[in-house]
């Protein structure tokens, strides 16, 4: 993946001095642009090493979950339900995991209504094969100690709680 030139300056730093000029100090405002700068960073760094297995992080993180559970298998409610996401993207990832051979559906026989989405062998070397790639990579956080991905997450942690992504303990 080839990068684009650096610039000169922090382009988000300098946005943030106009901003204070123009509006007044807003740390958030600053804040909520280096999130998403970050995301779009390592969205792109990490699709790029899962996309030689045919995969997109959305549906990395859709295996993994099917590898977490005790038979390889979830309803495809619960798969959105986990991932976060609308149920039509979850079918769109599952579609496309099932088309690539590394997931089957089937109707689930305790919901007349529901679809069961289950790992193949297929699916389990793929997701052993990306994993081990990713984690070479650090996921993209190398820049990054143990310590301050922790930090990472427990500074983002309220924000989720506040979105109603989870009920805290």
């Amino acid at each position: 993946m080839s990068k684009p030139l650096s610039l000169s300056f922090d382009p988000i730093a300098r946005a943030d001095e106009h901003w204070q000029q123009r509006w007044g100090g807003v740390p958030s405002m600053a804040a909520i642009t280096s999130i998403m700068r970050a995301q779009q960073i390592l969205l792109a760094e990490v699709d790029a090493v899962v996309k030689p297995y045919g995969l997109t992080f959305a549906r990395y993180e859709a295996l993994v979950l099917l590898t977490f559970s005790k038979a390889g298998e979830l309803p495809m409610s619960k798969i959105g339900e986990r991932l976060m996401v609308h149920p039509t993207s979850v079918t769109n990832t599952v579609d496309r995991l099932v088309r690539s051979g590394l997931v089957d559906k089937r109707p689930n026989p305790n919901d007349g209504r529901g679809t069961l989405a289950s790992i193949t062998d297929k699916g389990r070397e793929v997701v052993e094969a990306a994993t081990r790639d990713l984690m070479g990579m650090d996921f993209g956080l190398g820049a990054y100690d143990a310590e301050e991905c922790g930090e990472i997450f427990a500074m983002l942690r309220p924000l989720r709680v506040a979105a109603g992504d989870f009920e805290e303990d």
